[in-house]
């Protein structure tokens, strides 16, 4: 079976991530710039999320690419990604309306933390299917972001509990690390075309 279907479902799924997220934002009673003031917290912990799901739509989007083909183990395995992706909206508003307190740091922390095992067990089943010579195999090489980010969730999520604001830096160093753009597959990709 082909990669096209999976994708767009996919796709459909982290647009209405996105969309609930914005609809989070409640539009402040009052029409003074100091009504927005209450909303900074929420705006802040917005912005955050909509760079991660932007991160984990950009690197599926590149990972799919990299995919011949789907089998149903690797239908399981995105589902997987998608329903911890799919807990990004509750995990935002939760810690945007708190002024990101420490029960809500550590359970979004928590949250990037399983949505990057879930898609390191993605990419590991779509090499699994398609044997260690696979484009994505080769692509992904030793894969140091995918390697250290866990790692960076692990050392915030009980820091969120005596110091909010370092678990809050760890989280946007960790999406600062993956924003600067991951072209390994596209490379090899163009690579192997040419």
């Amino acid at each position: 079976m082909g990669t096209g279907r999976l994708e767009a479902f996919s796709d459909g799924v982290i647009a209405i991530i996105i969309t609930i997220m914005v609809l989070e934002l409640r539009v402040p009673h009052g029409d003074s710039m100091s009504a927005l003031q209450p909303l900074f917290s929420t705006f802040l912990s917005y912005i955050l999320s909509f760079v991660y799901v932007g991160i984990y739509w950009s690197n599926h989007h590149h990972m799919l690419h990299a995919t011949q083909h789907v089998n149903g183990g690797i239908l399981w395995a995105n589902l997987h990604l998608l329903f911890w992706l799919s807990l990004i909206p509750f995990t935002t508003g939760w810690m945007g309306q708190n002024h990101f307190s420490a029960a809500p740091c550590a359970l979004y922390g928590t949250v990037l933390l399983l949505s990057s095992i879930a898609y390191w067990i993605l990419q590991r089943t779509i090499i699994a299917a398609q044997g260690h010579s696979s484009l994505l195999k080769i692509a992904v090489g030793r894969d140091f972001k995918g390697k250290i980010s866990p790692v960076l969730y692990l050392i915030a999520i009980p820091t969120a509990f005596f110091a909010e604001w370092v678990a809050e830096g760890i989280y946007v160093l960790v999406a600062m690390i993956w924003l600067i753009p991951d072209r390994r597959i596209e490379r090899f990709l163009e690579n192997k075309d040419t």
